[in-house]
């Protein structure tokens, strides 16, 4: 199950988790590569709240920051491959 979500989506969310006193947690990155250093950092701030949101850096993001041969993944693959983490709540991306 994809957990991707637009940021109207999300914000909608966080007002409703927010009223039924969830902590919700937020990070971010490129997560071009995954690796079991990643897993261990999203399991890790999972622990730090009820719900944990990602932010996905867009494709384009990734290529201003990595250069020209990044993404080796898009963005859409990255969501999927992410979403079936089961610390991860929620996906949304941004640049």
């Amino acid at each position: 199950m994809i957990k991707l979500i637009s940021k109207e989506e999300l914000r909608k969310k966080m007002i409703e988790l927010q009223n039924q006193n969830k902590k919700f947690v937020f990070t971010n990155g490129c997560f071009d590569l995954l690796h079991p250093g990643h897993v261990l950092y999203l399991k890790d701030t999972k622990k730090l709240g009820d719900y944990l949101i990602l932010a996905l850096n867009t494709d384009a993001s990734v290529h201003r920051l990595k250069g020209t041969t990044r993404p080796i993944f898009s963005e859409n693959e990255r969501a999927e491959i992410l979403s079936g983490l089961a610390c991860i709540d929620f996906v949304c991306f941004f640049d």
